[in-house]
């Protein structure tokens, strides 16, 4: 998962930037980059990226070499590839016309491209990131155009040949230098995109980002969601044009947006992130009711942060005592950027304490977002207990994740997955709660859909098993995981554990 921003303004862009990726910090906190492009010259660009949070990466002397009225910017977690600044973006290709590339998602046919890129198109790739691979084709049919000044038409024709070459969830911003910026999202819609533009006295700003909270702080007003397989150009003039693909598939967002990733004062295709977790609780609490109308629950305490809003309606509707049992340490990076099984057990304490008189003889159920690996919530389980719980009870905002996500998320491989080949009552026993209520997903699908006409439906593969793209096979799936866990092991890493982030 990743955050990508791209400006096209009349003034400097770098800060807006950099303050638009501080924004974005949730959704990757592997490595940043930032690229700028002059409008001057030959439009000379100047990069800035490596290793880190957004803060760690950039200095005084970085911001002041960003030079540019166009850009674009890209914050980091690996879902494919290794976690290193050489994979960090953007990145840059110098022919055709020089192409600066930020990517959020998942490639799902990237070794074929690759092997395509260096037979057909004569092109080398030297990581082994899918947004190289993507790069590339991106140039390689922009090449094809054949044409030094590059029409809107042209680049809409260029981007329509990339989308029937690549599959998979993605949403990309592109600069082409001394041209203009562009951006595109995939034909489900899978990975989220918007744009908002911002009227001054020299003339129309525009942006392009990955959540909508990006727009609101820049003082951007939202535009629309970029439209599943649409390419918007703009020209370094401020001159916008949009393109449709040919090809319509139904419009399936993914649903773990709304489940844990966005922050909740995003919008994301018309869907307030916040109004649908308010519906998980509410969703959550009806099948309480309906499956446990004598439960003996004293007190609900959410773990932070995502599963607040769940957790406080929750409560409402189960007029049930609402409170923070469970402190966060902000100051504590997330649990599965850290090596090791032994230190990411005692990163769990580092980053959360309990209050004792919220627990102290009480029945409490606990309210988390997800249950993905289960070693958190096992921990937080226990957690309650010292601090002397009667009995702790888990509710899941979500159901139980039993499939890998091939579109950007980098969950567990399925061996790792708590749910996997395992019922309720066993999930329940493994983690050591008294109780797990988990949310079905017909109650998730109607709480984050809302009375939205916009979507189709969601794409939910990670609980359903169901693969919108209709390419993944068992043989992918083991394929997938084999690389990454080969890439764990040689960086350290562990796969993401959701829960209590």
């Amino acid at each position: 998962m990743c955050g990508i921003i791209g400006i096209l303004d009349h003034e400097p862009v770098n800060n807006s930037l950099y303050e638009g990726l501080l924004l974005l910090q949730h959704r990757g906190q592997d490595a940043a980059g930032v690229m700028t492009g002059e409008s001057v010259g030959n439009g000379k660009l100047h990069i800035r990226r490596g290793v880190g949070l957004v803060r760690d990466v950039f200095r005084q002397e970085h911001m002041e070499r960003l030079r540019g009225e166009m850009g674009i910017a890209h914050c980091r977690y690996p879902t494919a590839g290794s976690s290193s600044g050489n994979e960090a973006q953007p990145m840059y290709v110098n022919s055709p016309y020089g192409i600066a590339l930020a990517h959020n998602g998942n490639l799902t046919n990237t070794a074929e491209l690759a092997q395509e890129l260096y037979e057909s198109d004569l092109r080398h790739i030297n990581t082994t990131s899918d947004s190289e691979v993507l790069l590339n084709v991106v140039a390689h049919e922009l090449h094809a155009q054949g044409s030094r000044k590059l029409t809107p038409d042209q680049v809409f024709a260029a981007i329509e040949s990339v989308y029937n070459r690549i599959r998979g969830g993605f949403a990309v911003v592109a600069m082409i230098v001394g041209r203009g910026l562009l951006g595109f999202r995939d034909r489900n819609g899978i990975r989220p995109i918007v744009l908002g533009v911002r009227r001054t006295a020299k003339g129309e700003a525009w942006m392009m980002a990955s959540e909508s909270l990006v727009l609101d702080a820049q003082g951007y007003e939202y535009v629309r969601d970029l439209a599943p397989g649409e390419v918007v150009y703009i020209e370094k003039n401020g001159t916008l044009h949009s393109h449709q693909t040919s090809v319509q598939v139904p419009f399936t967002p993914c649903i773990f947006e709304h489940v844990y990733f966005a922050r909740p004062d995003s919008t994301i295709d018309g869907i307030s992130v916040y109004q649908a977790r308010v519906r998980m609780g509410l969703n959550l609490a009806d099948k309480i009711m309906r499956e446990w109308p004598e439960h003996d629950i004293d007190v609900v305490i959410p773990i932070p942060e995502s599963s607040r809003p769940a957790a406080l309606e929750l409560a409402r509707k189960l007029e049930l005592p609402y409170r923070e049992g469970l402190v966060k340490n902000r100051y504590i990076g997330r649990t599965f950027i850290m090596p090791g099984q032994q230190v990411r057990r005692k990163s769990v304490r580092q980053k959360l304490s309990s209050i004792h008189q919220e627990f102290d003889g009480k029945n409490v159920l606990l309210v988390d977002d997800s249950i993905v690996r289960g070693t958190t919530s096992e921990q937080i389980v226990e957690m309650a207990r010292e601090a002397g719980a009667a009995r702790v009870y888990l509710a899941s905002a979500a159901p139980p994740v039993r499939f890998p996500n091939v579109y950007g998320i980098d969950m567990p491989t399925t061996s790792e997955l708590i749910a996997d080949g395992r019922g309720d009552e066993e999930i329940c026993a493994t983690i050591g709660a008294d109780r797990l209520i988990y949310q079905d997903l017909d109650d998730l699908i109607n709480a984050v859909q809302g009375d939205s006409k916009q979507v189709d439906g969601f794409e939910t593969s990670c609980f359903s098993g169901e693969y919108i793209t209709g390419d993944i096979s068992d043989e992918y799936l083991a394929k997938m995981g084999e690389k990454r866990n080969d890439s764990r092991a040689s960086s350290g890493q562990e796969a993401l554990d959701f829960s209590g982030e």
